[in-house]
Order: structure tokens, then C-alpha cells, then sequence
């Protein structure tokens, strides 16, 4: 069923989430973007935390690792370039403001980038050792990037490599440590092809973020769209149930009242009528709330289908409606067989309800590959009000077009009533009727 569909969506999310993501990808972040929020991103905006958007947690666990890593790989950096300025207090404090500002990376991706970037090129202007404080910028833009936040986490890298081009070239002179040679333009392209090979990851990882939210976006609009139709048709199948049972009940109600003194056993008949009629419209009731209780299960009774057209022409002349049939209905599929006994039976139940007729046509027609379905009474309409809720031919066209036919239906012009339904036919089943 659509309807346990949608709610497994909501509830777990798609099955297969190595396909679409895992379902903490479409988490908003601090500033209330997504990943599909490129255009504000770019313009240098935000949107501001929702009532319901939850602020993500802190990442403890993986800043602390990084930091560890940074602190011990750092050292051994230190005694592989000696050349540089040794790693007193102050250069360990800046590696770990610039591990800490990593906490805060989903909740404030942009300044994040920039601090982490402004705090590496002091300890690079400082002439500490190279090492892996790159890391944490890293994974600062990256985090940035992913958040949608693009030309900002661009522009952090860009500027921690022309400060660090602007010292290695040209400030070192007057920088420490005391005689350095600065850099040569080959070990500047090595530093570029790395920012180059960052940022190219960040975006590859940002556009497979967008798809999944894309695709989970798509297959939550897919759920809704079958719980609707699921939706629909059961309140269709409901109107025709009731609305042809509940015809007849009223009808046969009336006749027994008015003949309930003067001629009992009518009244007694009528009175049959009105206990079987009751009888099938629960019966049918109780079809259709089954398939909501349990989903997924094959229906205990088959459905309605022009099988049953004698069955329901007996129901229409206990309610004083004589129906003559002429032509044989064809092999049908499941729901096309379905649609047009509920065409036939709402046909009926409006010339019972609101036509003056007491005889009915019910004709069957099919060749070229369609059903020609045609109801006619001749009239005139009563003109009162007869207590349906006007959704009767609504629900026929919603049953043709869902097969792809159409439904014709007004007043003839010697004032009866023409209902016209064309549903389209299986080729295999067309010639199996010729």
C-alpha cells in the first residue's frame, strides 16, 4: 500500500542508503542551508535557524583525533626540518586553536575556513615546520564546501596559498627562521596541485550530497503521490459501494412504508430487499477496510467485475428499475473489468436516484481495440434532491482516465439521460473476442 510506503519513507528512510545516503546527510546545518543551497551560499547569504531545524553536535570524537595527530606528526616534522623554527609553546597553541576551531565546522563552516586558514599562515609566517596543520584546513574548506558554503571555503584556500606564496618568495627575508632561502616555484606548483586535489574532492563529495537529497527528495514525492491515489481510489470504491446499496435501501425503505398497511407481503419484500442490499454493502465495506488493515495481503474476496452484471441488474429492478443489457461485455484485465462494473453500477444508481425513468440501457460495444460502454435512460429528472454527494460521475472519469479512456455524460436531446464510457483493450484480448 502507498500509504505504509510514505510513512516507511518518513519513519527509516530508503532501504538501500549506501545508494541514496545516509539519512544524516540531509541534516541542516547551523545557517539552515542544505547542499542545494548553492545560490544563497555564493551571494554571501544565510538563512537563519528554524523553529524545527535541529543544530548538529559537536564533532568531539574526530576533532580530538585530528588534533592528536596533528600535535604528534608535527613533532616529527620538527626534527626532520631543522632548518625551521623548533615547536615552542606558541606554535603548539596555535595548532591546537587551529584543531579547535574544527568543533564548530558544521554549525559555522565559513568561519571555520577562514579562522583555520588565518591561523596556519601565522604559524607558517612564524617559520614553524611544515607539517600537517594543512590537515585541519583541509578539512575545515572541505566541510564548508559540503555545506554549500563554496566561493567561501575557495577563497580561505586562495588566500592561505598567496600568503604562503607572499612569504616563501618574497617576506621570508625579513620572517624567521634566520637565513632562510624560501621556496622555489616547483615546490609552489606541488602546493597548488594539492589545494587543487582538496577542493576537487569537496565538490565531488558536495554534488553526490546533492543527488542523494535530489533522490530521497524524489522518492518521498513518489510515496505521497501513490498515498494519494491509494487515497483516492478507496474513496471511490466507498461512494460506489455505498452509493448503489444505500440507493436501493432507500428506495425499498419508501416502498415499504407506504405499503406497510395495505399490502404487507410487499412491505415484507421490500424489507428482504433492503437486508440483502445491506448485507453486500458491508460485505464490500469490509473488502476494502481489509486491504487497509492489512497491507501487502491478497484480498479474501475477488473484486467486482461485469461478471456480476446480472447480479446488479436484479438489484436496480428490486429498487423499480427495469435494465435492459444487449451486447456481450469483452475479456477484460482486472482493473478495467472493475472500472466498468462501477461505471455501470454509479450509471444506475443516478438514474435511480435522480431520472423519472423507470427503464434503463445498458449497451456493450468493442472493436478497434476499445470497449464502447453506453447507459442511457429516457428521463425526464426528477429534479429532487436525492441525498447523493455529487461525486458520482467525478469518480467515473477518474476510473477512465486511469485507464487511459474517456467518459461522456449529459442530458440527450429528446431529455433523457446518455452516460458514454470508451475504455481502451488489450490487443489479445480483442482478438481473442472477434
Amino acid at each position: 500500500m502507498a500509504v505504509m510506503d510514505e510513512r516507511r519513507v518518513r519513519e527509516r528512510g530508503p532501504a538501500q542508503w549506501w545508494h541514496y545516503g545516509p539519512p544524516w546527510w540531509n541534516v541542516p546545518d547551523a545557517t539552515g542551508t542544505r547542499a542545494d543551497a548553492d545560490a544563497d551560499a555564493d551571494a554571501g547569504t544565510s538563512v537563519g535557524v528554524g523553529a524545527g531545524t535541529r543544530r548538529p553536535r559537536l564533532p568531539w570524537r574526530s576533532t580530538v583525533l585530528l588534533t592528536v595527530l596533528v600535535l604528534v606528526v608535527s613533532n616529527f616534522a620538527a626534527h626532520a626540518q631543522p632548518h625551521r623554527e623548533p615547536l615552542d609553546p606558541y606554535a603548539r597553541l596555535l595548532l591546537l586553536a587551529t584543531c579547535a576551531l574544527l568543533l564548530w565546522r558544521h554549525r559555522h563552516p565559513v568561519i571555520v575556513a577562514f579562522g583555520t586558514a588565518a591561523l596556519a599562515l601565522a604559524y607558517l609566517g612564524a617559520g614553524y615546520p611544515y607539517g600537517p596543520v594543512f590537515a585541519a584546513v583541509a578539512v575545515a574548506c572541505f566541510s564548508a564546501v559540503v555545506a554549500g558554503h563554496r566561493r567561501s571555503a575557495w577563497t580561505a584556500i586562495g588566500m592561505l596559498w598567496a600568503g604562503h606564496l607572499l612569504i616563501s618568495l618574497w617576506l621570508y627575508r625579513w620572517l624567521p627562521p634566520p637565513g632562510d632561502t624560501g621556496a622555489n616555484p616547483g615546490q609552489e606548483v606541488i602546493i597548488a596541485t594539492w589545494v587543487l586535489i582538496i577542493v576537487a574532492v569537496a565538490e565531488l563529495v558536495r554534488l553526490r550530497r546533492e543527488q542523494w537529497a535530489r533522490e530521497r527528495a524524489d522518492r518521498a514525492q513518489a510515496a505521497r503521490r501513490r498515498a494519494d491515489e491509494e487515497r483516492l481510489r478507496i474513496a471511490r470504491e466507498l461512494h460506489d459501494v455505498l452509493a448503489h446499496s444505500i440507493s436501493v435501501i432507500n428506495v425499498q425503505a419508501g416502498m415499504g412504508l407506504a405499503l406497510l398497511d395495505s399490502d404487507p407481503e410487499q412491505a415484507r419484500a421490500a424489507l428482504t430487499t433492503i437486508k440483502a442490499a445491506s448485507k453486500e454493502a458491508l460485505g464490500e465495506v469490509r473488502q476494502v477496510l481489509d486491504t487497509l488493515r492489512a497491507p501487502g495481503h491478497a484480498p479474501r474476496a475477488p473484486a467486482p467485475g461485469l461478471g456480476r452484471l446480472p447480479e446488479l441488474v436484479e438489484q436496480a429492478a428490486a429498487a423499480g428499475l427495469a435494465v435492459a443489457v444487449t451486447g456481450e461485455p469483452p475479456s477484460l484485465s482486472p482493473g478495467a473489468d472493475l472500472a466498468a462494473f462501477r461505471i455501470v453500477q454509479e450509471a444506475l444508481t443516478n438514474v435511480v436516484r435522480h431520472s423519472g425513468s423507470r427503464q434503463a440501457r445498458v449497451r456493450f460495444e468493442h472493436g478497434g481495440g476499445e470497449l464502447r460502454l453506453r447507459i442511457d435512460d429516457d428521463g425526464p429528472a426528477t429534479g429532487a434532491d436525492a441525498g447523493g454527494s455529487g461525486n458520482g460521475l467525478a469518480g467515473m472519469r477518474e476510473r477512465a482516465a486511469a485507464l487511459g479512456g474517456t467518459i461522456e455524460a449529459g442530458p440527450r436531446a429528446d431529455g433523457g439521460f446518455r452516460v458514454l464510457a470508451v475504455l481502451p483493450l488489450d490487443d489479445r484480448d480483442d482478438r481473442e473476442d472477434r
